[in-house]
């Protein structure tokens, strides 16, 4: 099942998905447009925690001139960083390049510490889709990106839907594409990431414990341009939907 949080008419409702159609728990039913996004985790799942890789692809190393790492790159998101469905996303007026990041973000579903590889789809609620943008300008090391590259209130998208695990039987092969005012700039697959879900729920819970509603976000293939004022992103990954969002 899809799941995603909305407003309408000033009111904030938890969600499915029907024939395309955003269907509210009094039986509503509207389309996407009539309503306001939010990003789909309901208020009991809030992010205590975001974790964002960085170099997971290695055809995005490469486009970088960096060497595939040889253990997670990991860096740590505010909440407020999270934006929803067809919202706006700023670009500072002194930046000279600002790209997406077509993501695969897992929704952790219960608390989880010293997790087997074998054990981890045990572990997780679901999937939806990611807009990790960058603001290069900011950046000092891409093995350390700075508050502010990454960390801008509203510079992550995060839905249209939270998609339930049993729905997504294998999340290692889910096709993914971003298109720019309707071109496709970036496409890629899962299968491609460095390291894969099993191990990112192994990894993370070795040392910390996870809890429910903590976000992973697994990195993003090559194919990222600079974004301007206007364009129109959206970044699909198979089975997840199509995230829209707007650079203002």
């Amino acid at each position: 099942m899809k799941h995603a949080r909305v407003i309408v008419d000033g009111m904030t409702h938890n969600a499915t998905e029907r024939d395309g159609q955003v269907v509210l728990e009094d039986g509503r039913r509207l389309w996407q447009d009539q309503v306001t996004w939010l990003p789909p985790l309901v208020p009991r799942e809030r992010p205590r925690t975001i974790l964002a890789l960085g170099l997971n692809y290695a055809d995005h190393a490469r486009e970088l001139e960096f060497k595939a790492p040889a253990e997670p790159l990991v860096f740590l998101k505010g909440e407020r960083a999270l934006n929803g469905h067809r919202q706006f996303t700023k670009r500072p007026a002194d930046v000279k390049f600002m790209h997406y990041e077509c993501e695969l973000a897992i929704v952790v579903g219960k608390t989880a510490k010293k997790v087997k590889r074998d054990d981890a789809y045990d572990f997780i609620a679901g999937y939806t889709v990611a807009n990790d943008y960058a603001i290069r300008d900011y950046l000092e090391n891409w093995y350390r990106p700075n508050l502010r590259v990454k960390n801008r209130d509203g510079t992550t998208p995060l839905g249209p839907w939270l998609v339930d695990a049993r729905d997504i039987p294998n999340p290692m092969a889910l096709a993914l594409k971003t298109m720019v005012n309707g071109q496709v700039t970036q496409q890629g697959n899962t299968k491609d990431m460095i390291f894969d879900v099993p191990f990112l729920l192994e990894y993370f819970s070795s040392f910390m414990t996870l809890s429910p509603g903590d976000l992973i976000l697994t990195g993003t293939p090559d194919g990222v341009v600079d974004c301007q004022p206007g364009d129109v992103i959206v970044t699909e990954i198979e089975g997840l939907g199509a995230l829209m969002n707007t650079i203002a």
